[in-house]
């Protein structure tokens, strides 16, 4: 098992998410691996958080990752934060990903769970599988 797949997964999503138009009509461009200083966005997404396995077998290195795709807004209500989500699960939903190492051969929708946080935002937590095998 290894964990080097992550990294250019976690960057191919990000491209992937970043220039898909209707992502970035929904979050205009507010996808972030890190939060940048000074006021926020009203509705952002943040991805990095992730579970990783072993599932390599004895011909070939390969991890299950679980990604977690976060969406906030301050918005009032989560009808805005509920369709930026489903723009981002529409966009990933059966994509051809092309990693700097590893091969991606299997990116799924898992669950997806929305919830007022305790500071007053709407949340909507995805999650995702995906399976990288070594090339």
């Amino acid at each position: 098992m290894t964990y080097a797949f992550a990294a250019p997964l976690q960057a191919a999503v990000f491209q992937h998410l970043s220039t898909d138009p209707n992502v970035t009509s929904a979050l205009g461009g507010a996808i972030y691996d890190a939060l940048p200083p000074g006021p926020l966005p009203e509705t952002y997404a943040l991805l990095g958080v992730e579970d990783v396995e072993d599932v390599s077998d004895a011909t070939s290195r390969a991890s299950r990752h679980r990604l977690d795709i976060t969406l906030f807004t301050s918005q009032p209500g989560f009808e805005a934060v509920k369709a930026a989500a489903g723009s981002i699960c529409e966009s990933l939903q059966d994509v051809s990903l092309t990693l700097s190492q590893g091969s991606l051969t299997n990116l799924r929708f898992k669950r997806a769970s929305a919830q007022r946080t305790a500071d007053g935002l709407r949340s909507v937590a995805l999650r995702f599988s995906a399976r990288v095998e070594e090339s």
